[in-house]
């Protein structure tokens, strides 16, 4: 496409629109709003419990009645969904992950209390092993390697009993190949065709996790590391093969995972598809931005606001964040 001619200063002047606010706004290309987001929420057994995260000021474990809480906040705030996560004490975690599959399970006590609470709001399920593993795996090992295909006949099975609790969307994040089409095929074999699968499609072996691996009680455990199933950070052509297999396989929407060092990926993937995608900022990056911020290096919310619309100027569709609700208010606040 041929750009036209422009004026030439000084008949043109670029600043003229950025003068006032109200200009501002109308003259934004991108814009943010609550329903774009999904929020991060990190779960823990028990009741009446919002036990803060070291890694992650601001973000507390919460007990499923102060889940229902926090989705009852973020349903009011315009925010359509919630992604759950679970810590699980290390006494709880075994070999194989059985957890994973027990339909009264923290994931699943949760999601049926908030469905009775807030049926209005989408609830996304984590489907991997490595909050339930006691090495802190995504899948099973077995003598000292992650084995594919026995681990996918256990992330179907884990699949359907979230979606049997009431989860809208499950969201694979295991890397294990073929695991969506696999999926795709349970949930129909067991009659829940209507649930999504978001695949965490370009899933980099990244250091942005920290916080989160702590936060699910998975960091002190984990044996080893995960680069022999996610992504090596230097491959971008790799990253839209997964992509691409992942959305034949039957994926409703793909995500890239992390957020700000991989906007690249998530504007070649939107690009070449055209398919839903999200982003994913994850922990380490929510926690630099507070970390800065709470030493008045620079503006917490700016810079929240600021990333955040990176993720849509990049392409895409959605964010799933810890940031969820805090920007929700302020964008609120601005109407």
């Amino acid at each position: 496409m041929n750009t036209p001619p422009l004026a030439r200063f000084p008949a043109l002047r670029l600043r003229r629109p950025r003068q006032t606010d109200w200009s501002r706004r109308l003259f934004s290309e991108t814009t943010l709003a609550a329903s774009d987001f999904i929020q991060a929420v990190i779960l823990k057994d028990g009741e009446n419990i919002r036990e803060p995260i070291d890694a992650m000021p601001g973000i507390a474990r919460l007990s499923p009645d102060q889940a229902v809480l926090a989705a009852r906040e973020a349903y009011d705030l315009g925010i359509p969904a919630l992604a759950l996560f679970p810590y699980t004490d290390a006494d709880h975690r075994t070999p194989d992950g059985e957890e994973a599959l027990n339909p009264d399970n923290l994931m699943c006590r949760t999601a049926r209390a908030i469905k009775d609470a807030v049926p209005e709001i989408g609830l996304m399920a984590d489907i991997a092993l490595d909050p339930y593993t006691d090495h802190g795996h995504d899948g099973l090992l077995r003598n000292g390697v992650i084995v594919n295909d026995q681990t996918v006949e256990i992330l179907v099975r884990q699949a359907v009993v979230m979606a049997e609790a009431g989860y809208d969307i499950v969201a694979p994040s295991d890397m294990m190949d073929g695991r969506v089409g696999a999926i795709r095929t349970g949930l129909d074999d067991a009659g829940i065709d209507t649930v999504q699968i978001m695949a965490y499609a370009a899933k980099y072996a990244s250091a942005f996790y920290g916080p989160y691996r702590e936060a699910i009680g998975s960091a002190g455990v984990l044996r080893g590391d995960k680069r022999t199933y996610q992504m090596n950070p230097a491959n971008a052509d790799e990253a839209l093969r997964e992509v691409a297999l992942d959305l034949a396989e039957g994926a409703d929407a793909v995500m890239v995972k992390p957020g700000l060092a991989y906007l690249d990926i998530i504007w070649r993937v939107k690009n070449q598809f055209r398919a839903p995608t999200f982003a994913f900022q994850v922990s380490g990056e929510y926690a630099m931005i507070k970390a800065a911020a709470g030493h008045g290096w620079l503006d917490g919310e700016r810079a929240m606001m600021e990333s955040l619309l990176a993720f849509k100027r990049a392409g895409a569709d959605g964010v799933i964040t810890y940031f969820a609700s805090e920007a929700a208010k302020l964008l609120n606040t601005q109407r």
